[in-house]
């Protein structure tokens, strides 16, 4: 099982082959098309990310031991970034995202590439995704 630190590498490795900032929204794009789509049960006001200018779900399930998420956005390049968070951040223990800096958003280059209501949707999904992981780690 990857690590998040390893997880973050590899996709810091993805982008750094692409110089040209078309190509890595192409990539991210690319990424969002592969993430498996949420039922429509899932797509409910209790699991919408507040803050974010497009609608954005993510859900999360917990086994015990590792934190399991789904999640999906109706703009494009939104659901590449939440693809990007459920690579580092699924299947991961509580403890380690909610230790974890997650330092490739600026590695990549995304937190300057964003608008200011994308970069706060980040922020609000990181949050988000935190909480949940500090709910499942209180649950022992």
């Amino acid at each position: 099982m990857p690590t998040i630190k390893e997880l973050q590498d590899e996709i810091i490795e993805d982008f750094a082959a692409l110089d040209d900032w078309m190509d890595r929204y192409a990539l991210l794009i690319d990424l969002g098309g592969e993430l498996a789509p949420l039922p429509e049960t899932d797509k409910t006001p209790t699991n919408l990310i507040e803050g974010c200018q497009s609608r954005v779900w993510i859900t999360a399930s917990y086994d015990g031991e590792r934190v399991h998420y789904r999640g999906e956005s109706d703009a494009l390049i939104v659901k590449g970034i939440v693809s990007l968070l459920l690579r580092v951040l699924d299947d991961q223990r509580p403890e380690d995202i909610i230790n974890s800096e997650l330092y490739f958003i600026k590695e990549i280059g995304l937190s300057e590439h964003l608008s200011p209501t994308r970069s706060n949707g980040l922020v609000a999904m990181l949050r988000q995704m935190r909480l949940f992981a500090a709910t499942f780690a209180a649950q022992g």
